[in-house]
């Protein structure tokens, strides 16, 4: 993980001592809503859906992918997870105990940089979304969606989405029905998506009717600070 590059390899060894390396196909359920953690789970490959639940009914939060960690902060309060997480696509997930965990956070002060520095890259994601949903309209949040995509994709074209469109819906803060009334209206725009397949027929007015924005759009980097040296 990079944003380890300055923890000190004995803490990472000793860390990693403790853990084990676990490969998980896709569905399968790694914890659930209001588990209490006994294990710090490091995403170093693949996705993850993490999912608010309530009832018989669950919504996407978030695609978490590697390399990150999956909810620290309920590790390092020993507080319950506040979602349930999912594999979505195949992961490469590092497991260790939880108190190990804390201790090299107490005990080590490059990495309790580096896990501040992921923290807050994830609590920017999530203030990212809020003002999506807070500033723009359902079909505004569609659009900036599916610009990122074909951003990303390098000129590929047509684009197979990578969610399913009820959990596409549910990220972007819309019922399934807001959706499918939205996706007609990106015709207009050079985007038609048929089936699960994005097409691209003019990427230039596509980015002219949703334009980037630094405040909400955009991947986070993980950053941590830089020790101070003695």
């Amino acid at each position: 993980m990079p944003w380890l590059a300055d923890v000190a390899p004995t803490v990472l060894e000793k860390l990693a001592d403790q853990a084990v390396l676990h490969r998980v196909p896709a569905g399968v359920q790694l914890f659930e809503q209001a588990e209490v953690p006994g294990v710090v789970q490091f995403l170093v490959a693949g996705e993850i859906e993490l999912l608010a639940v309530r009832g018989d009914d669950e919504t996407l939060v978030e695609v978490v992918r590697g390399p990150d960690l999956l909810l620290p902060a309920a590790v390092l309060n020993r507080q319950p997870y506040l979602a349930r997480a999912r594999v979505h696509r195949a992961a490469l997930l590092m497991l260790a105990p939880a108190e190990a965990f804390r201790h090299a956070v107490r005990a080590d002060h490059a990495f309790c940089l580096a896990v501040l520095a992921c923290q807050a890259a994830q609590f920017r994601r999530q203030m990212k979304l809020a003002k999506a949903v807070r500033l723009r309209s359902a079909e505004e949040r569609l659009g900036a969606y599916l610009v990122a995509l074909c951003e990303a994709a390098g000129g590929q074209n047509p684009i197979r989405l990578p969610l399913e469109k009820r959990l596409i819906a549910s990220q972007l803060g819309m019922t399934r029905e807001t959706l499918s009334r939205s996706l007609p209206a990106m015709a207009r725009h050079g985007l038609r998506v048929v089936g699960d397949l994005l097409h691209i027929d003019d990427l230039a007015a596509a980015r002219a009717a949703f334009p980037h924005d630094p405040q909400i759009d955009g991947v986070e980097a993980v950053v941590p600070l830089k020790p101070i040296k003695d």
